[in-house]
């Protein structure tokens, strides 16, 4: 997604909200959620414009049926929370998700082996869940969990990403704290043109969006979406 020179925090109120909404991965990802809402997420994405849902394993089903015939797309992520169960457990899930319907998946490193400098394995890890997603021309996303990294560590993650052949890096699950310009703009610095960036965990606001997009995000992540077109005047969905 080209970003939009225009989509500034100072801009942002006068931005069309069309175009705030095609940065969005309308998530809903807390443990309680439940069936219903995944259903209302779903119409919201569609009403909104949103391309993408995030949702639980358990719901992909769910959310493709609900949107079946409209151009929003179903992703979930693997591994998730901690990315640390085994690369044959991530492999399963991922492609368990495919069967039912995810389009888009979003995996999470094993920080655990990054900071143990088992480079290797978090490569090998890493390109498992790729080589599952592009035999179906599916996106990748791999989730670095920024808030529990080094500056170093950041860099070699978004390294080892690029070599297993990831689509995106993600700044984190929102679960240790939340993405940041400055994380972005590195990530950005480091991935240049091979891959693009979503940012994800405490993007609540318009402005807040705007600033990640200047610093070089390509997909925000957020369940905060419906707030952010209520904030840019788009219509409310009844």
């Amino acid at each position: 997604m080209a970003q939009t020179a225009a989509l500034t925090p100072e801009t942002i109120s006068r931005a069309d909200w069309r175009t705030t909404a095609r940065y969005i991965d309308h998530s809903l990802l807390r443990m309680e959620t439940t069936r219903n809402q995944v259903i209302r997420l779903c119409q919201e994405a569609v009403h909104y414009g949103f391309p993408t849902v995030f949702v639980h394993p358990c719901f992909v089903a769910l959310a493709a049926n609900v949107l079946h015939g409209t151009p929003v797309k179903v992703g979930t992520p693997i591994g998730f929370s901690l990315g640390a169960a085994h690369t044959t457990v991530k492999r399963f899930e991922a492609l368990e998700a495919l069967r039912v319907g995810a389009e888009e998946l979003d995996m999470v490193m094993n920080v655990a082996m990054l900071k143990s400098g088992e480079t290797d394995f978090v490569q090998n890890d890493i390109r498992a869940i790729v080589q599952v997603a592009h035999e179906e021309g599916i996106v990748l996303k791999v989730i670095l969990e920024t808030p529990l990294l080094t500056r170093d560590e950041k860099i070699l993650a978004c390294e080892l990403s690029l070599a297993a052949g990831a689509d995106f890096v993600k700044t984190a699950t929102g679960l240790f704290g939340g993405a940041t310009v400055e994380d972005v703009s590195l990530m950005r610095s480091v991935v240049g043109t091979r891959a693009r960036v979503k940012a994800s965990g405490g993007v609540r606001t318009a402005k807040e969006l705007a600033a990640m997009v200047g610093a070089g995000a390509d997909r925000i992540g957020t369940s905060s979406g419906v707030n952010m077109m209520r904030d840019l005047g788009a219509p409310e969905l009844a």
